[in-house]
């Protein structure tokens, strides 16, 4: 499979491209505005893909099969549409969308093209360890989950940030950047097809020099299936020799699942997991577990079927993230008055 890129203003777009190459996919050509902060980090990883003058030299090839999309978040909709409306299958980085406005526009179009509109949640589909816990869970390892707790700390690195990282209305909010990321988990590994957000918050603890930045948040979330609990923050400490000690705590009724996604202290690796029930209580080195998504988006593409991610929960995801960001947006301008 043939592939493209629109926009690298995010450094996702590194193993969005990478692992999408590792399972097969071929990185032909790409193109962006500019001179976004990762595009020296782009062109040390992908030399030999060429870099076209006009996006419409990426999106009218007829070789291509599918756009990768990592743009400004606020663009991302509208390239995508684009995208389908080319005949090209999309996968572009989270938030996949800003506004409920955008995703009700991306569905119709996704429906009437036939088109592919997948959101790479990386802290699920770039971490192997995520894949043995799915592993586990559909094996019967910790019972029927009623629970998950996750945490998505991050580095703030503002040396390394562009403009747009400080304007809510171009990267979304938090909750709808880095949350939609553990709602994709929650409902995940929950099994639920819906849910209700019942509490989000927001705020801006650190940093007052950029006062539209919101550098903490967090949510409750609930379905039929189980609960979920969400904070996600900008303080990654600069002595934590990565960019933040991503954890997500996966509650069963016969037992529990510790995912240590990117950190483990005092061992020098990453995925950890660690699994407790009625006859196990073990660390596991799941780093070699694998990442199907990419190759599995591949086979999506060629057969039109939903093996990476049904198109159903990928719409569910973004639209819940934005209605947490909108109840928490909220509940800021009602303490303002």
């Amino acid at each position: 499979m043939k592939f493209g890129a629109i926009g690298i203003d995010h450094l996702h777009i590194y193993g969005m491209s990478q692992h999408l190459i590792n399972a097969g996919g071929k990185f032909t050509s790409w193109w962006s505005k500019g001179t976004p902060n990762p595009l020296a980090g782009f062109l040390k990883r992908f030399p030999d893909v060429p870099r076209k003058d006009h996006a419409g030299d990426v999106l009218n090839d007829p070789d291509i099969e599918m756009i990768l999309i990592a743009c400004i978040p606020k663009d991302r909709a509208s390239w995508a549409i684009r995208a389908m409306e080319a005949g090209k299958d999309v996968m572009v980085d989270k938030p996949g969308c800003t506004t409920l406005a955008e995703l009700a526009q991306i569905k119709e179009v996704a429906a009437r093209t036939g088109r592919i509109w997948s959101v790479n949640y990386s802290e699920r589909f770039e971490v192997p360890c995520v894949t043995k816990a799915a592993a586990l869970v559909a094996e019967g390892a910790i019972g029927r989950v009623v629970q998950t707790l996750g945490i998505g700390p991050h580095r703030h690195n503002p040396h390394m940030r562009d403009p747009w990282f400080y304007q809510p209305e171009a990267f979304g909010g938090i909750l709808t950047d880095i949350g939609s990321h553990q709602i994709d988990q929650f409902l995940f590994f929950t099994g639920s097809q819906d849910a209700e957000i019942k509490h989000a918050s927001v705020a801006n603890y650190a940093n007052p020099k950029t006062p539209n930045m919101q550098d903490y948040g967090e949510l409750s979330i609930q379905s039929p299936n189980g609960h979920g609990f969400v904070r996600v923050d900008w303080y990654t400490p600069d002595a934590l020799p990565t960019w933040g000690d991503g954890r997500l705590t996966i509650l069963g009724t016969e037992g529990y699942i510790e995912l240590r996604k990117y950190f483990e202290a005092g061992e020098k690796r990453t995925d950890t997991l660690l699994l407790v029930n009625g006859t196990s209580c073990q660390k596991i080195d799941a780093s070699n577990a694998g990442l199907p998504y990419f190759s599995n988006l591949i086979q999506d593409v060629a057969q039109r079927t939903e093996t990476a991610m049904p198109q159903k929960h990928c719409f569910k995801v973004m639209e819940l993230a934005i209605k947490a960001q909108i109840l928490a947006d909220e509940n800021i301008r009602e303490q303002a008055t």
